[in-house]
This record gives C-alpha cells, structure tokens and sequence, in this order.
C-alpha cells in the first residue's frame, strides 16, 4: 500500500505491517501503540496457538514421555499437558523449532529438523494470510479502528510474492532498518544467546556445508546445537537485510531503528510514519 503522508495521516482506519529483524524494536514498538484503540495482531502468536499448536504439544508429549512418572499418567489419561503461549512468551514454539545437532545434547536430526522447519514455513504463511481476516473482525467485533501486526522476523524468508500482495493490499508496510551501529551489537546478542530460528532450506543446506567444512565434523549429528546457531546467524543476518529491503521497496516504507527510540506516544508513532512517507515520495 502505498499513500501521501496526508492521506495517511486523514486515515481513519490505519493498518499497518511491521517488519525487522528480531532486535530491531519492531514489537517494543507495536507496543508503544494504546491497546485501546489498536487491535495488536503478532504472527508468532498466531503460529504458535493455531497453526503449530498440535505439533508443538506433541513435542512436549514425546519430551514427557521419556520419563517413567509422566509416561504411566499420561498413558492412563491421568493429566492434562498444554502450552502456554502469549505474545510475550513465544518459549513453546522456540522449542519445537529446536536447534540442529547431536542428539545427546538436545539437537535434532537434519530430517527431523527440516521437517520442523516446513511445519514453520506453512504456519507463517497461514498467519500472515489470516491478517484481512483479522483486520475485519478487530473491528466488526471488537471495534478497533486501528490494526497493528508485529510481523515474524522470518516474513522475507518466505519467498511468497502471494502473501506479500496481501500484506501491501490490507496493510501499510513499514520496514524497521537496523543502522550500522547497531548491526554488531544484535549479531554478539544473538551469538552470546543462541536460539532457535527458521531459514530457508537453500540457506540452510549451503551454510550448513560451510560448517562443517570448516569445523571438520562429519555428520550433522556430531554439532552440538549451539556452536550451529550462533556461527550461522551473521550469516542469516547479512541474507536477510537486501530481503527486507527489497520488501520495503516495492511494498512500503522504511524507518530508521534510531528514530523509533525517540517514539513515546501514538501521536509520535504516527509523526513517524508520516514522515518515513514524505522521504520516500
């Protein structure tokens, strides 16, 4: 979707898509926004609740069931297992996406893996073409006038011009970019806490080649989990930033990591939208 600052700020119903990279702000951002008066819709917690939540359950199960005491009740239907996932605790879903390795250590098997990772690819898409669904039902029965929707970190790895067509259509994009300053600092935080991430399976098999070239280990199985994840994730960060961009040009408009510090109310959250316009005219 694309406007004239005046247009959006005459808006009366604005939607918007957030895009960055996880560290850039994008939901600390969203959140700034009143929750009266904008319905907030977050793309992992839609993932995590409805497209992966019997997977993920599943995970869970098979983790219990490892241990005698669980086994015999759950066997007998004698408890009750759920995730609980909120918008703020996403821990369920990192955990069935897990982290590629050795076994012993907690990682998974490449097939194993892969398969979880187009469990992922699936779920997202699905969230993100639920958001015209959400959009009307945010007002029609809940009655917001404003629609926000913290995007995954992964939404430029989808490779779906269809789902980005959406998006564009329903909603104002607007892309988060990380400076350069700030670049280094998100790569050691991530490195320093590892977690589990999707990437696309070309990104994935050709990284995963280097690795282990340069490691010397001969199977996948031999990784322990975490050394994978955080010498691949400057990798994935560099894939990832001409992506966005590309998004962002086509689609939307960009706003500067630096300049959403500065956000404090709507009003400045608005001021800046508008101006990210106005620059891209």
């Amino acid at each position: 979707m694309k406007m004239l600052p005046q247009e959006f700020l005459d808006w009366q119903s604005k939607r918007i898509t957030l895009l960055a990279m996880s560290g850039a702000g994008k939901t600390t951002l969203a959140n700034k926004l009143p929750k009266t008066k904008w319905f907030h819709y977050s793309g992992d917690y839609r993932i995590g609740t409805k497209y992966l939540e019997e997977p993920i359950l599943d995970n869970i199960k098979r983790h219990a069931m490892s241990v005698p005491f669980l086994r015999d009740l759950l066997r007998s239907d004698s408890i009750y297992m759920s995730s609980k996932i909120t918008v703020d605790n996403l821990a369920a879903v990192s955990s069935f996406l897990g982290k590629l390795g050795n076994p012993a250590l907690g990682g998974l098997s490449l097939a194993e893996f892969k398969r979880r990772q187009k469990l992922h690819h699936q779920a997202e898409l699905a969230a993100m073409n639920d958001v015209p669904e959400f959009i009307h039902k945010a007002e029609d029965i809940y009655g917001y006038k404003h629609f926000i929707n913290d995007a995954g970190g992964s939404v430029c790895e989808l490779d779906s011009p269809e789902v980005l067509e959406t998006l564009a259509q329903h909603t104002l994009i607007i892309y988060i970019k990380i400076p350069d300053s700030l670049e280094q600092t998100i790569i050691e935080r991530a490195k320093s806490d590892p977690k589990p991430l999707y990437y696309r399976e070309a990104f994935l098999d050709e990284k995963l080649t280097d690795f282990m070239a340069f490691k010397g280990y001969g199977s996948p199985n031999d990784i322990p989990p975490d050394e994978f994840v955080s010498w691949v994730f400057p990798e994935l960060f560099k894939s990832r930033l001409p992506r966005y961009e590309a998004i962002a040009a086509q689609y939307g408009y960009t706003v500067n990591a630096d300049e959403i510090a500065t956000v404090k109310t709507e009003d400045d959250f608005i001021r800046l939208v508008a101006d990210a316009i106005a620059r891209q005219q």
